[in-house]
């Protein structure tokens, strides 16, 4: 991570070499209690449920309600290993019984903002959801959780994880932060409920939605964590042009936007503000993703997928991309700069990664003329009505396309809709896709890479019994080397030989914020570190 503050910027934009800063109040400064944190969210929420849904226009207005068994430590959020009790007591606990038993404490003094008070019931409950959803219920992530054998409630204070086999990844699992903690009664009479309302046992509870405009919260008085939260409230404000939300800010209208903003607008901002502006940066783990319509002709055929990913300029696109959107590395399946990543060398050996794109777009032409793809014929493009990076991308995949004879066009639209398209898998021809990850932790964040009877965030509606397999022994192996192997031989199928999903590139992380937010740290993930409880207002500044 590279967290920058306001003067490295503004020594960065003169030209002058600086040295990194960390944001955040030092030890000396003590938080200060009161005020209302207004922040701008680009997209509204398709709906309330953490377990369904996977985009940060849902985390950012409704985490803050929520809790979770464990979390990330606020304090360490780039850190891949540091997690902490949320309701459990204690220390994250160790496995027994081999690796394959894990036994959790539960707080007895926790409450949902409706009066009840939360039991081990309640955790067992909202797992089962999440592992073994019943048919009819999205769970976005059930495959992170194919090593759990059972998860139990011996006691009301008591939770038991069972294992199928030992698994490195499992502890990471359970701190992604979309696992917020339901209740039982609630799920046993409606396991819809939670889409559309919200009874959570965060720091804050839920006080008004203003649909297309902002969600409310306010400090919850009987938070289990005494003293916090510091601040009165937040209002999360929907702002869906990134102009907007950058006058938000600039006017001191909102004080932060969580997601990112691309260099140009940072710049601005820090033209702009001067003291008043503080920039943190890092390295993001999402990944903005091509995905074809496995049931849709041309697109059946491996040959005409195969083609739209060796139509892409990756290697160019960065230079030209990295400056206008919030996009910059060119990578495979896996985070770039974990140790499981394709290097550039392996990654120039799969098929849309070649360093000759003439070479690259002359097999693709040829791929197109042997798949007998019509190319009088416009295709459909599913995108999202959110500027960055989906609009910008999506209209430079469409230039892409055009190169080698492929014409598309662009159908934009708002979050909700965008999000049903993807889910009935047949209106569209091929659609921008994203991996957006929490917790770095690729021997899972890649599931969303197998087939959609054991991935529902699958979008493209293919079997590939293949990289199921890879995936299985990944995750079963203990030996880093052998992790490896698999990764590059499901990395192989999925983006080359197969040709199922894409990667375009991977994101980069950048938050301009008002100088008098404190407590707030950036971590690689958008999804990270947004449940507020730590976050205060320096308003002697």
């Amino acid at each position: 991570m590279n967290t920058i503050r306001l003067k490295a910027i503004c020594a960065l934009l003169a030209g002058i070499a600086v040295s990194v800063g960390a944001p955040g109040a030092t030890a000396a400064e003590k938080p200060e209690m009161g005020g209302t944190l207004k922040y701008v969210v680009p997209a509204e929420p398709p709906s309330y449920d953490g377990h369904r849904e996977t985009t940060f226009a849902m985390i950012h207005p409704i985490r803050p309600f929520y809790s979770l068994l464990i979390r990330v430590n606020p304090n360490n959020p780039s850190s891949t290993d540091d997690f902490v009790c949320d309701v459990c007591r204690g220390s994250v606990p160790e496995p027994t019984d081999g690796g394959k038993t894990y036994t959790f404490k539960i707080r007895n003094d926790v409450k949902f903002h409706s009066g009840e008070t939360l039991t081990a019931q309640d955790v067992v409950a909202t797992f089962n959801k999440i592992i073994s959803p019943p048919e009819g219920i999205v769970s976005a992530r059930k495959a992170y959780y194919s090593m759990v054998e059972s998860v139990s409630a011996p006691d009301n204070s008591t939770v038991v994880f069972k294992l199928k086999y030992p698994s490195g990844a499992f502890i990471p699992a359970l701190a992604v932060p979309f696992n917020f903690i339901y209740q039982k009664s609630k799920l046993d009479k409606d396991m819809h409920w939670y889409e559309k309302n919200i009874d959570g046992i965060g720091a804050f509870r839920f006080t008004q939605r203003e649909a297309g405009a902002v969600i409310r919260g306010e400090r919850n008085p009987d938070y289990f964590v005494k003293g916090k939260p510091y601040l009165d409230g937040f209002e999360a404000i929907f702002a869906k042009k990134e102009s907007l939300r950058v006058q938000a800010i600039r006017g001191d209208r909102a004080a932060i936007e969580f997601r990112g903003f691309p260099p140009k607008s940072r710049d601005d901002l820090v033209q702009a503000l001067g003291k008043d502006v503080e920039v943190e940066e890092s390295d993001w783990n999402c990944g903005l993703m091509i995905t074809p319509n496995h049931a849709r002709k041309p697109f059946d055929d491996v040959k005409a997928r195969r083609a739209l990913t060796l139509a892409v300029d990756r290697w160019g696109g960065s230079k030209y991309l990295s400056k206008i959107a919030i996009v910059r590395t060119v990578g495979g399946i896996v985070f770039p700069h974990h140790k499981l990543a394709a290097t550039k060398e392996e990654l120039e050996q799969i098929a849309g990664y070649w360093p000759d794109i003439d070479k690259s777009r002359a097999e693709a032409k040829k791929l197109l003329n042997e798949a007998g793809v019509d190319l009088s014929k416009t295709y459909s493009f599913n995108n999202r009505a959110v500027d960055q990076p989906y609009k910008i991308v999506g209209t430079w995949l469409i230039d892409q396309w055009r190169k080698v004879g492929l014409k598309f066009e662009q159908h934009v639209l708002p979050t909700g809709p965008f999000y049903d398209m993807l889910r009935k898998k047949k209106e569209f021809d091929v659609s921008i896709d994203f991996n957006c990850q929490s917790v770095v932790n690729p021997l899972l964040d890649v599931s969303k890479y197998l087939s959609d009877t054991r991935a529902s965030n699958q979008y493209g509606g293919y079997q590939d019994p293949e990289v199921d397999a890879l995936f299985d022994k990944m995750n079963r192996s203990a030996d880093p080397a052998e992790q490896r192997k698999f990764m590059r031989e499901m990395e192989k199928l999925t983006l080359d030989t197969h040709a199922n999903q894409f990667m375009t590139l991977w994101w980069y992380r950048i938050i301009p914020h008002r100088s008098y937010v404190e407590g707030w740290k950036i971590s690689p993930s958008h999804y990270l570190n947004q449940a507020l409880d730590n976050v205060w207002l320096h308003k002697s500044m």
